[in-house]
C-alpha cells in the first residue's frame, strides 16, 4: 500500500500546484463541487418531504385506529365487558404511543427538512460568489492575455501611428521609384 500512497500522494501535490498555478481552474472545480453540492441537497429536500408526507398519513391512520378503539373501549363499557374493555384499552393506549412515536419522527424530518433548506440556500450563496469571482477571474485573464499580446506584438501593430507612417512613406517611396523608372525607361526609348 505504501507505493500507492506514495503516488496517490505525488499526484494530489501535482493536482494542487496545477490548480494554484491556473487559479481559473481551481474556481471552476470549485464551482463544480458546489453544483454537485445544490444537486444532493436538493434531492435530500426532496426525499425528506416524501419521507415527512408518508409519516403525516401514517399518523392519520394511527389516529384513526385510535378513534376506532376509544368508541370500542366506551361500547364495551357500555355493555358491561370489563373484559373486552381493558383490553381495548390496553390497544388504544399502544396506538397513543405508537403514534407519538410517530409524531416525534415527523418532528424530525421537519427539523432535517429546515436544517437542509437552510444548507441550499448557503450553497446557492457560496455559489453565486465563487460565480461571481470566477468571472471576475476569466475578465482579469482575458485582460491579461490582451495587454501581453499588445506588449509582444504592439509595435507590429497596424494601427500603431509609426506603423501607419511607414505606410504613407512606404506609399511615397513605391510612387517616386515607380516615376523614376517610367521616366529611365522614356530616356532609353529615346535614344
Amino acid at each position: 500500500m505504501g507505493l500507492f500512497d506514495d503516488l496517490s500522494r505525488f499526484l494530489e501535490n501535482r493536482l494542487e500546484e496545477f490548480l494554484r498555478n491556473n487559479p481559473h481552474l481551481e474556481l471552476e472545480a470549485l464551482l463544480e463541487q458546489l453544483r454537485q453540492q445544490e444537486e444532493d441537497t436538493l434531492k435530500l429536500i426532496a426525499d425528506l418531504q416524501l419521507q415527512e408526507k408518508r409519516s403525516q398519513d401514517e399518523i392519520l391512520s394511527t389516529a384513526q385506529e385510535i378513534q376506532r378503539w376509544h368508541i370500542r373501549v366506551q361500547k364495551a363499557k357500555d355493555a358491561g365487558r370489563q373484559d373486552l374493555a381493558a383490553a381495548a384499552q390496553d390497544r388504544e393506549a399502544a396506538l397513543l404511543r405508537e403514534g407519538n412515536q410517530r409524531w416525534g419522527h415527523m418532528q424530525g424530518l421537519k427539523e432535517r427538512i429546515a436544517q437542509s433548506q437552510e444548507l441550499l440556500r448557503k450553497i446557492q450563496v457560496r455559489r453565486q460568489e465563487v460565480q461571481t469571482k470566477a468571472t471576475e477571474a476569466e475578465k482579469a485573464r482575458t485582460q491579461a492575455q490582451t495587454q501581453e499580446r499588445l506588449e509582444t506584438n504592439g509595435w507590429w501593430s497596424p494601427t500603431s501611428s509609426y506603423s501607419s507612417g511607414l505606410d504613407d512613406l512606404e506609399e511615397k517611396f513605391r510612387r517616386w521609384e515607380t516615376q523614376d523608372e517610367l521616366e529611365q525607361m522614356k530616356r532609353n526609348l529615346g535614344k
